[in-house]
């Protein structure tokens, strides 16, 4: 699992402003990010300079004492875990003469007697200010889908169409494998399309989907199309994807299973092939197991279908495990080499 080197991360921690570090507090307790990435350094570093608890009462301002922490508050376990370290800290400075802060163990007693359940919010703060706050489960794989958590290849694409919004105005999209919903939501958000597919196939996950949906109110804006579908791999058929009309397609981490591939590869041909103006297709994968993306990109090219890298920066808005390459790829079904207008470059590597 993913650890940043206390090294580093004392660096970093040391490289930013207090603001920042209340900042980075809140927006790691607000994903249910790892303990183990929180800017504990900075914390450490202000309670020996000042003996006062009032770093301590900045951060429970930002995370458990937020409004948003009313209305989309993480997972119980996830604020009992978080308490607790804070406690650790604090109690560590108190041995070495600092003032403590009584209200900590309110709020630890207040986080002790809730009830706990399956997940929580995990909510995604972007550029704007905003958040994006979406009902995740806290297991990687719960009622046999890996669709009810936001994955890396989701996180990394949802920044890539934040800094490319124009790409997708105007356009009609759909989302395969939309699962938790992060990624659609951030496009209908940021990007202003016509209208947005999301799509599934676990009923479980549909239902999770539309709730999410619904929970940052896209269901209601006038201005844009918005649908939960479902949508087979293996059932779907060339009319329902005509019906649906889409000229741009996206999906993030729907290559992790070779199993699969196959049928995640048909699909595509079809899209590929089922109207005279075939969409704009882009995948994201992260590359946990170089064969199983292997097999995926071999299987493309059996269907006549080539991947361009598109390669570049993508500035970081998301905090997330970043350890495992991420590829994102377009699809066309003939060979070239595009070069964008907003100078990122699109590889061929049929």
């Amino acid at each position: 699992m993913w650890r940043m080197d206390p090294c580093v991360q004392t660096r970093v921690a040391e490289s930013k402003s207090k603001e920042e570090n209340l900042k980075l507090f809140r927006n790691l307790f607000f994903a249910s990010g790892r303990l183990d990435s929180f800017p504990w350094t900075f914390l450490e570093n202000e309670l020996e300079r000042s003996r006062s608890p009032e770093v301590i009462s900045d951060i429970l301002k930002e995370t458990l004492g937020h409004s948003l922490a009313r209305q989309f508050p993480p997972s119980v376990k996830f604020r009992r875990k978080f308490v607790v370290e804070l406690i650790k800290r604090e109690e560590v400075a108190v041995s070495g003469g600092a003032e403590p802060l009584d209200q900590l163990y309110d709020v630890l007693a207040q986080v002790i007697g809730l009830e706990e359940r399956a997940g929580g919010y995990k909510s995604y703060f972007l550029p704007d200010g905003g958040a994006v706050s979406l009902l995740e489960n806290e297991a990687m794989i719960s009622d046999g889908t890996t669709g009810l958590v936001t994955w890396e290849a989701a996180l990394y694409l949802a920044e890539w169409a934040m800094e490319h919004p124009e790409r997708f105005s105007g356009r009609a999209l759909l989302e395969l494998g939309s699962g938790a919903g992060l990624t659609g939501i951030v496009v209908c958000r940021s990007c202003r399309p016509s209208r947005f597919i999301f799509s599934d196939c676990h009923p479980g996950v549909l239902t999770r989907l539309e709730e999410n949906v619904t929970l940052n109110g896209l269901m209601v804006q006038t201005d844009l199309d918005v649908r939960v579908q479902r949508l087979d791999w293996i059932e779907v058929t060339e009319e329902q994807l005509r019906e649906v009309g889409a000229d741009m397609v996206i999906a993030a981490d729907v290559v992790y299973d070779p199993d699969v591939v196959e049928h995640l590869v048909r699909l595509l041909s079809m899209i590929l092939r089922c109207s005279s103006v075939p969409p704009q297709v882009f995948i994201c994968c992260t590359v946990r197991n170089p064969d199983t993306y292997g097999h995926f990109t071999r299987q493309l090219e059996s269907a006549g279908i080539h991947h361009h890298v598109i390669d570049g920066p993508v500035n970081q808005v998301f905090h997330y495990n970043r350890n495992s390459p991420i590829q994102l790829i377009q699809l066309v079904t003939s060979p070239m080499f595009e070069k964008w207008s907003d100078g990122q470059n699109a590889r061929n590597v049929t």
